[in-house]
């Protein structure tokens, strides 16, 4: 079937995680104001499906047993907090919830690989990728893009499978649980990680079979959509190019947009539908067009309301347009961005041609 998936439940909205907290319902309840206002439902070429959730034994393709019983056990006390550092904080519903986001991750791939899908986008919370096996990180719970790559190994025994983080921070999790792999390349694109979360430096680069599989790319603070398109074209595409990757996933995080809180990049509106559609145009070379969008941060409502659709649009085929103004050029991050770029094309030059 020659749809796309938007993968979305009501319930999503039920992770309560205080007020105030950045990781908010209003993330989401803003991004369906914007596909409602954009009639994108109303589309054909669009449909909108309930997830199921995760069941125990599709955790543990992950995550720890020990890890999940102790989630469920502090959900059924009321909920309490997971990690002092990052503010990671669960409810009464918050178990449910999370197994619901990657159950909706897991089913978003099992339904593209059958043909019932062209290509998905997840839009769940919590967000997953800086979740580890036995650790709550960042907001995230479960790893749901995670969940769903082991989802495309063991059961479509796949062999190539990239995932491609634009979230404005380094997807320690993801990285962690595929760093010893050549099942997943994984390629983060972040800003500086020095203070959060403390890892996606260049040398990171894999271990044993997975040596040359992890590729990070660390973007000075400011860093604008110039600066930004120039590391896709030098490292980030001549890479999957040469991976050739049967399936893509992309941790699609929103708060490198110049005005989100959270994030210290300086990007417009403009740069991701480019980088959505360059994604596109290499899962249709290489992946039979096979490509899952999971969220994982964003954080600015307004931002999430006008990016959602036109990035939906983009993946179902819709012609959609979008206005925002563009943050002023940062030269001093762009020189700095230079040097990254060799430094990383040196160190990655035994294992791609870059």
């Amino acid at each position: 079937m020659d749809k796309t998936g938007i993968i979305y439940s009501q319930r999503y909205l039920l992770h309560k995680t205080g007020k105030g907290h950045p990781e908010s319902p209003r993330r989401l309840k803003a991004a369906m104001r914007g596909i409602e206002e954009s009639r994108l439902l109303e589309d054909e070429r669009c449909i909108l499906i309930e997830p199921q959730a995760a069941s125990p034994s599709d955790l543990q393709l992950v995550h720890s047993s020990c890890y999940i019983r102790m989630i469920k056990e502090l959900c059924k006390k009321g909920g309490g907090t997971l990690d002092d550092e990052t503010e990671t904080v669960v409810s009464r519903e918050s178990f449910t919830v999370a197994c619901l986001a990657a159950g909706g991750a897991i089913k978003a791939v099992r339904l593209v690989m059958e043909g019932t899908l062209r290509n998905a986008f997840v839009l769940s919370r919590p967000p997953g990728h800086h979740a580890i096996s036995n650790h709550a990180f960042g907001f995230c719970i479960f790893n749901n893009v995670a969940l769903a790559a082991k989802h495309l190994i063991d059961k479509f025994l796949l062999k190539r499978i990239l995932i491609l983080d634009l979230d404005a921070h380094h997807g320690n999790g993801t990285q962690e649980i595929f760093y010893d792999t050549d099942k997943v390349l994984y390629i983060s694109l972040h800003e500086d990680p020095s203070e959060f979360p403390r890892s996606g430096f260049i040398h990171e680069v894999g271990e044993g079979k997975g040596l040359g599989y992890t590729v990070n790319v660390p973007l000075p603070f400011g860093t604008t959509d110039p600066t930004y398109w120039k590391t896709i074209k030098a490292i980030v595409m001549p890479i999957i190019q040469q991976y050739r990757p049967e399936f893509i996933l992309v941790s699609a995080g929103f708060d490198g947009y110049f005005r989100d809180n959270i994030g210290e990049l300086s990007l417009s509106a403009h740069i991701y539908p480019k980088v959505f559609q360059a994604v596109i145009n290499l899962a249709h070379a290489f992946s039979r067009d096979r490509m899952v969008s999971v969220l994982e941060g964003g954080y600015h409502y307004r931002f999430m309301r006008k990016i959602i659709p036109r990035i939906i649009s983009l993946m179902a085929g819709v012609e959609a347009k979008i206005r925002d103004v563009r943050p002023p050029f940062n030269m001093e991050a762009h020189k700095m961005t230079e040097k990254i770029i060799e430094e990383i094309k040196e160190t990655h030059s035994r294992f791609w041609t870059l």
